[in-house]
């Protein structure tokens, strides 16, 4: 993914990512994919404001965890099968952009194994948080 920290909104912050984490569920509208879990690659960077995220005195309760990521994808993917990536990826935005740290998120998932002839089948989805309400 490529970073948007040179965006106007953005630049007073740092960015967190979770890079190509792999995991295995039942997403898929053909038939075949509503008998089994397919492997999807999951990426997210969050954008937090320097403010809410540079440690003082090197303890992790001053910044946002990599955990909370984790656990929100996982959290996301036990609720059961997903018909499509898009409905995925605007989940996983929109818990992402809901922790009060997080001023903007770029989530994307990928189904690796889908054709043959290329790495991979996906969709990334952005959002930014209205900063002046």
């Amino acid at each position: 993914m490529q970073s948007l920290l040179n965006h106007p909104r953005l630049m007073d912050c740092r960015r967190l990512f979770l890079r190509d984490y792999e995991v295995w569920i039942n997403i898929g509208v053909h038939d075949f994919e509503k008998k089994g879990e397919q492997r999807v690659l999951i990426n997210v960077d969050l954008y937090v404001p320097l403010a809410l995220s540079t440690p003082r005195a090197d303890r992790l309760e001053e910044v946002l965890d990599y955990d909370f990521i984790r656990r929100t994808v996982m959290a996301r993917v036990a609720r059961g099968h997903i018909h499509l990536q898009e409905t995925l990826a605007d989940d996983l935005l929109a818990l992402m952009l809901a922790h009060t740290s997080v001023r903007a998120a770029v989530v994307s998932t990928a189904k690796p194994d889908v054709y043959p002839d290329c790495n991979a089948v996906g969709v990334e989805v952005f959002g930014l948080k209205d900063i002046t309400a």
